[in-house]
C-alpha cells in the first residue's frame, strides 16, 4: 500500500498575520490622523492664548489707567470742596468787615490771609489739573479757564484787600468791592465743585466728570473680568487638549512600536 504524504499550505497563516498587520496598519494611521486633528487644535489654542495675552495685558493697563484717574478726580475734587470752603469763608469775612468799618484793618488783613491762601489753592489746583490734562483727556479746557480765571480773581481780591488796607478812609467802599468780588470767587468755585461731581447741574445730558471718570472705570474693571475669564478658559482648554495630545502621541508611538515588530516577524517566518 503506497503512503500519499498531504503538504498542508501557510496559506492561513500568512493570512492571519496580514490581517494583523492590515489592522495594526489601520490603527496606527487612526492614532497618526488623532495625533495631527490634537496638533491642529494645540497650536490654534496656543495662537488664541497668545492673542488673549496680549488682550488682557492691555486690559489690565487700562483698569490701571481707569483707577488712577478716579484717584486724580478724588484729589482734585478734594481741593475744589476746600476752595468753596475757604471763598466762603473769605466772603463772610468781607460782609463782616463791611459792617464793622472801624475794625476794618483787623478785618481786611484776615480777609487779605484768607484770599492768599485761597488763591495759592487756586493756583495750585489750575497747576494740578494743567499737569493732567495730557493724562486725563475728559478735563476739559472750559475746566482750566475756569480755574484760571478763579486764581485770577482771587489775585485781583488780594490787591484790592491790599489797597483797603493802605486807604482806610476808603475802607468802606472798597470793602463793598471786595465783597462783589468773593461774591464771584464763591459763585465760581460753586460752579467748579458741582461741574466736578453734580450730575443734576452739568448743563448737559451727561454725567459728572466724577462719575464720568467712576463710569470708566467700572467699566474697565467689567472688560478685564471679562478678558480674564476668556484667557483662563482658552488656558484650561489648552491644558485638556496638550494632555490628550500627549496620551495620543504616547499611543502613536506604542502602535508604530508593535507594528514594526509584527513586520520583522513576518519578514522573518
Amino acid at each position: 500500500m503506497n503512503t500519499i504524504t498531504i503538504n498542508v499550505p501557510k496559506y492561513g497563516v500568512t493570512e492571519n498575520k496580514k490581517r494583523k498587520l492590515d489592522s495594526l496598519t489601520l490603527q496606527v494611521l487612526n492614532a497618526t490622523d488623532e495625533v495631527s486633528q490634537l496638533e491642529a487644535i494645540v497650536n490654534s489654542l496656543t495662537d488664541k492664548l497668545a492673542t488673549y495675552k496680549g488682550f488682557l495685558t492691555q486690559a489690565d493697563a487700562n483698569k490701571t489707567q481707569a483707577e488712577n484717574n478716579v484717584t486724580l478726580m478724588n484729589t482734585v475734587v478734594n481741593n475744589a470742596t476746600n476752595l468753596k470752603s475757604n471763598s466762603e469763608i473769605a466772603l463772610e469775612e468781607v460782609i463782616r468787615a463791611n459792617s464793622k468799618t472801624k475794625k476794618v484793618a483787623q478785618k481786611t488783613t484776615t480777609v487779605i490771609n484768607k484770599l492768599i491762601y485761597t488763591a495759592d489753592m487756586i493756583n495750585k489746583l489750575a497747576g494740578l489739573i494743567t499737569r493732567k490734562k495730557a493724562q486725563n483727556p475728559l478735563i476739559s479746557d472750559q475746566l482750566i479757564t475756569m480755574v484760571t480765571n478763579a486764581g485770577t480773581n482771587a489775585n485781583n481780591a488780594v490787591a484790592l484787600t491790599l489797597v483797603a488796607l493802605n486807604t482806610t478812609y476808603t475802607a468802606q467802599s472798597t470793602n463793598k468791592e471786595t465783597q462783589s468780588t468773593a461774591t464771584l470767587e464763591f459763585l465760581q468755585s460753586q460752579k467748579l465743585l458741582c461741574k466736578l461731581t453734580d450730575d443734576r447741574k452739568t448743563n448737559s445730558p451727561n454725567s459728572s466728570l466724577k462719575t464720568l471718570l467712576e463710569n470708566a472705570y467700572k467699566t474697565a474693571v467689567v472688560e478685564f473680568n471679562k478678558t480674564q475669564k476668556a484667557y483662563n478658559e482658552t488656558l484650561k482648554q489648552l491644558n485638556l487638549k496638550t494632555a490628550d495630545l500627549n496620551k495620543a502621541q504616547i499611543n502613536l508611538s506604542s502602535l508604530q512600536s508593535g507594528l514594526a515588530a509584527a513586520n520583522a516577524a513576518a519578514l522573518a517566518s
